[in-house]
């Protein structure tokens, strides 16, 4: 049993075992880490106040919106090309890590003498350098990450997650031990990303020693010319996670970014569950594109798989968003509770937009993806131009949402003229289990049950109806799982 198990996790043998793994193992790596991760930020949030929170908040997104360009797509370019051909990885990722290193040194000049020509909060100006090298080394990271991907060996990625965040949380609770301050926590940041760039690349040291030898010239403008319209949908991304926060701070105060900031970071937690997924489907599809009746089968499997799991997030974000920032963050940031509650809206369509995104890098459309992130980019600074004057930051909240569902619905259309699939097929049965679950939520909440048990029951409510309704994954799922139980009983026998 121990060999098989160990057999499962560790190899790869079919499409449909390589994708549980690979899923299996980004969970691991990443929501165990998050977790984890998570204590420090709670922790932080709560010692170092509104104001420091936000500026630390506010400094890091705005860093975020310089960094993006250091990888700009050449990762999603490298796992691409050495998920398909495994004999160009070396040359690839020679040419690529000195790609990286130089833009690099031409974000952090441009950094430091653009920035104080529109940021005049003297305590953000001092931390920039500081939260740029951290994003710079984080990105170095992922980019070692990258091979393991292409690989689909995640769970080297899953290590490495987890080494990064084990020591950003030491080093973080160490830092603000020392000091209760924004650069404080960004010093601990630094330390632990460091650990986590050094672990990442160890597997691939010998790539590293032979960079100069295996770098190729000739792979710079191939490599530019794939990864534009992969970086153009990255930039997008991090306009639309960090534009608000940043667009907050202009028209309000460093507490209302603290507020924003708080309710976001949960957020972008579980924005990582469809991130996850859909990379454990992507070289799967990668490696399918030329049969569209297989693609389209994976990819309505992830399609169905994000929906069961949105959906409900977003009812239990909505009715227990109260509950949530008072547990994690305390009274203190209760006025961020409003915001949370619209960005749970933001679940769906973002869960869906990460499987189409990579459907369409996996058929080599990308380029298709231009009008995707205009409307994207532009969307964001227009809507929470439109709605921050007025609302603050339950008008960025509500930004977000209203783009979102704009640009995912424009990608979906996007996916349907390349073959047609099924979206909402199982749609019917997820909203009536979210409804009963719902219902149980509104009324343990009324008698003050205790949230946790909330939570719990919510949870077997909404899967126990799922059961009872014979949703088409679950359903499959629980009996394959009952199939292996057989099995194990009659060979015990």
């Amino acid at each position: 049993m121990i060999r098989r198990v160990k057999s499962f996790l560790f190899h790869n043998t079919t499409v449909k075992q390589t994708i549980v793994k690979n899923t299996f193992w980004l969970f691991i790596g990443q929501i165990f880490s998050r977790l984890i991760k998570l204590v420090i930020i709670i922790y932080a949030a709560r010692v170092m106040g509104v104001s420091e929170w936000g500026t630390f908040s506010y400094v890091t997104s705005l860093a975020a919106l310089f960094t993006v360009f250091m990888d700009f797509g050449i990762n999603a370019v490298i796992t691409r090309e050495s998920s398909r051909d495994l004999s160009v990885q070396e040359r690839y990722f020679a040419t690529a890590l000195v790609i990286k290193v130089l833009m690099f040194v031409a974000i952090m000049v441009f950094v430091l003498g653009a920035t104080p020509l529109f940021i005049k909060q003297g305590e953000v100006l001092e931390l920039i350098p500081l939260v740029v090298i951290m994003l710079g080394i984080d990105g170095l990271r992922d980019f070692g990450a990258t091979l393991s991907r292409a690989w689909e060996r995640m769970q080297v990625e899953s290590m490495v997650q987890m080494v990064t965040n084990i020591s950003i949380v030491i080093f973080g609770f160490a830092a603000l031990m020392i000091a209760r301050t924004a650069e404080a926590l960004i010093w601990g940041y630094i330390a632990g990303t460091f650990i986590g760039f050094l672990t990442a690349f160890y597997p691939f040291r010998a790539y590293v020693r032979n960079a100069y030898r295996s770098f190729d010239k000739r792979l710079v403008k191939k490599i530019f010319m794939a990864s534009w319209p992969f970086g153009m949908v990255a930039v997008m991304g991090v306009i639309m996670l960090n534009t608000d926060t940043v667009m907050v701070g202009w028209f309000g105060s460093i507490q209302d970014v603290g507020y924003y900031g708080a309710a976001q970071r949960v957020i972008q937690m579980i924005y990582l569950i469809p991130g996850l997924i859909s990379i454990a489907f992507f070289p799967s599809m990668a490696r399918l594109m030329d049969n569209k009746d297989r693609m389209k089968a994976i990819l309505e499997k992830g399609l169905s798989l994000l929906t069961m799991l949105a959906v409900p997030l977003t009812v239990g974000g909505a009715v227990l968003a109260w509950e949530v920032v008072h547990i994690l963050y305390g009274a203190q940031y209760l006025y961020g509770v409003a915001a949370f509650r619209i960005l749970s809206l933001t679940f769906l369509p973002v869960f869906l937009s990460a499987m189409f995104g990579n459907a369409v890098f996996a058929l080599n459309q990308e380029r298709k993806l231009f009008t995707y992130v205009i409307l994207g980019v532009v969307g964001n600074f227009a809507f929470n131009l439109l709605l921050i004057p007025f609302l603050g930051i339950d008008g960025a909240a509500l930004s977000t949402v209203i783009n979102q569902i704009i640009i995912t619905v424009y990608l979906m259309r996007v996916m349907r003229r390349e073959f047609h699939f099924r979206v909402w097929h199982q749609i019917g049965k997820i909203v009536a289990a979210s409804a009963g679950m719902a219902v149980v939520l509104v009324i343990l909440r009324e008698i003050n049950m205790n949230v946790y048990a909330i939570v719990g029951a919510g949870l077997i409510t909404y899967f126990g109806l799922l059961l009872v309704l014979r949703e088409e994954s679950l359903s499959e799922g629980w009996g394959k799982m009952k199939e292996i139980l057989r099995r194990r009983e009659i060979g015990s026998q």
